[in-house]
């Protein structure tokens, strides 16, 4: 099994299930140090209710909470950013700069994720995305550090995901908020040999180069856990991130070859094909694919369009 990993409760850290799709899928977290709260990432808008019970918890209100930090603002991290502020009186919300037009006015993105899962399902899985007032949105530059009562977050620009996202460093407990820098493993797939990963190349702005950098970067502070969304805490950093970069070349090496084909067929081509790689990497790791497939079957599906809109811009 994975390694045993330190009581990150002790240390102020709090992982909030948000509820979105299934139990253990979407996490948010909560920092807490000497009476004051910062919440990186928040799910939809119908978290709201968890992330106030995980303050409510720990004896505060949401009075004391002075920032929500977003690893960047798709909607499984930040749509209910909006709806969660207006019970945060003095909250300020930090995002990478490309990323705050898209709180300040939701619309497109509320758009184009109708447009791909229909009004019905977008009501259903996320609810409102509400507009943020300007004057709370704070945009984080590459290295900067905010306080929290004496305690220093670390934001750096982590592109590859995404071109707007960032990742954030408690060195009090040596580990990184990592957002979808650093892939996706669910706590069901920890196996003999230890925890089960894998990268995230969803839609639209996947980048292999920057990602494995933005990877670099993390592993170069020595850390001793990533607090991943998808979902919560894992250890074996260094393996893990290796493992990662070898993924990366190998599902570029996928989408190259797949490319050949017909283009009409291209993205369940990398479905499948990468449907197989990972069910070879469940067996390698002492897993069972009849376990692995079907628990990451959104993300194969979210890795094979990903890895089209990749291939459509021009390999880089």
């Amino acid at each position: 099994m994975g390694e045993q990993l330190p009581a990150f409760s002790a240390q102020g850290i709090h992982c909030i299930d948000t509820g979105l799709v299934r139990p253990g899928f979407d996490a948010a977290w909560l920092v807490v140090e000497q009476g004051r709260a910062a919440f990186i990432d928040c799910g939809t808008s119908h978290a709201v209710p968890a992330m106030l019970q995980a303050l409510a918890r720990l004896g505060l209100g949401p009075e004391a909470v002075d920032w929500l930090i977003l690893t960047h603002v798709h909607l499984d991290h930040a749509g209910g950013a909006g709806a969660l502020l207006a019970h945060l009186p003095h909250a300020r919300v930090l995002v990478h700069p490309r990323g705050a037009p898209h709180l300040i006015d939701p619309s497109r993105l509320v758009a184009g994720a109708t447009a791909v899962y229909g009004a019905e399902e977008m009501a259903r899985s996320y609810g409102q995305v509400l507009p943020i007032d300007p004057a709370r949105v704070h945009c984080a530059s590459d290295g900067q550090s905010i306080d929290l009562a004496g305690r220093a977050l670390l934001c750096i620009d982590t592109p590859g995901h995404a071109r707007h996202h960032l990742c954030v460093f408690d060195a009090r407990s040596r580990s990184w908020f990592t957002g979808d820098t650093f892939g996706i493993s669910y706590r069901e797939l920890d196996g003999p040999h230890g925890h089960f990963i894998i990268p995230t190349t969803s839609p639209v702005q996947f980048e292999p180069g920057p990602l494995k950098h933005s990877i670099g970067r993390m592993l170069a502070l020595q850390p001793q856990a990533m607090h991943l969304t998808h979902y919560a805490s894992v250890g074996q950093v260094e393996r893990l991130g290796q493992q990662l970069i070898e993924q990366i070349d190998a599902m570029v090496a996928i989408a190259r070859q797949q490319a050949q084909g017909d283009a009409q067929t291209l993205e369940q081509r990398l479905f499948d094909a990468l449907s197989g790689y990972y069910a070879g990497r469940a067996e390698q790791a002492g897993l069972s694919p009849a376990q692995v497939l079907p628990l990451l079957a959104i993300d194969i599906r979210l890795n094979a369009q990903g890895l089209v809109c990749w291939l459509q811009r021009g390999l880089d």
